[in-house]
């Protein structure tokens, strides 16, 4: 990859972080001790567009950004992992539709949304036990599904439209369609 194309990287990288973090603060339904949003709609589209690593940081990064910024403090270090994770598997199941297409999959995009909302939901599950206790655990999970649903919808309709737009498209592509060249 030429340095025009990891700056690029780079640059998406920052926007799908932006991305994350204002969607998981612009629509937020209280739960027990938290709250359902749809910042994991990019959470996935990180993953799947941006690659595990990559996605993984703009989603951990973004979201973690959202819990400072929303005043769930002692939850921010726990999303930025739990968040990492999910874009991380994300990327990984998406990347291996990917490598047998070689273009956009649905069904890689929904088994990769369905990836990454199991870690999501286990991620605060066992957080929640260290964090609240079991019962408290326990009356997350539901709230977790819920918003791991939606953003997995959220994400299959999106990322179509999103890997349309020539600059995603081009990154994408030389993710994971061009070996390397001596000069990358």
């Amino acid at each position: 990859m030429n340095t025009q194309s990891k700056t690029m990287r780079i640059v998406l990288a920052g926007l799908f972080a932006a991305l994350t973090c204002v969607a998981t603060m612009i629509i937020r339904i209280p739960t027990f001790k938290g709250y359902v949003h749809i910042g994991d709609c990019m959470v996935i589209a990180s993953g799947v567009i941006l690659g595990p690593v990559v996605g993984g940081l703009a989603a951990g990064i973004g979201s973690m950004l959202a819990d400072l910024l929303g005043g769930y403090y002692v939850f921010s270090a726990a999303t930025f992992v739990i968040k990492f994770g999910a874009a991380f598997g994300a990327g990984i199941v998406f990347s291996a539709f990917w490598k047998v297409f070689k273009k956009y999959s649905l069904p890689g995009t929904v088994l990769a949304g369905i990836a990454s909302e199991v870690i999501v939901v286990l991620g605060y599950f066992i957080f929640e036990i260290f964090y609240e206790g079991f019962a408290a655990a326990v009356a997350e999970i539901l709230p977790n599904c819920v918003q791991g649903v939606t953003g997995l919808i959220l994400a299959a309709a999106l990322t179509p439209v999103l890997l349309q737009i020539p600059m995603i498209k081009d990154i994408r592509l030389k993710l994971k369609l061009k070996k390397p060249t001596p000069n990358s």
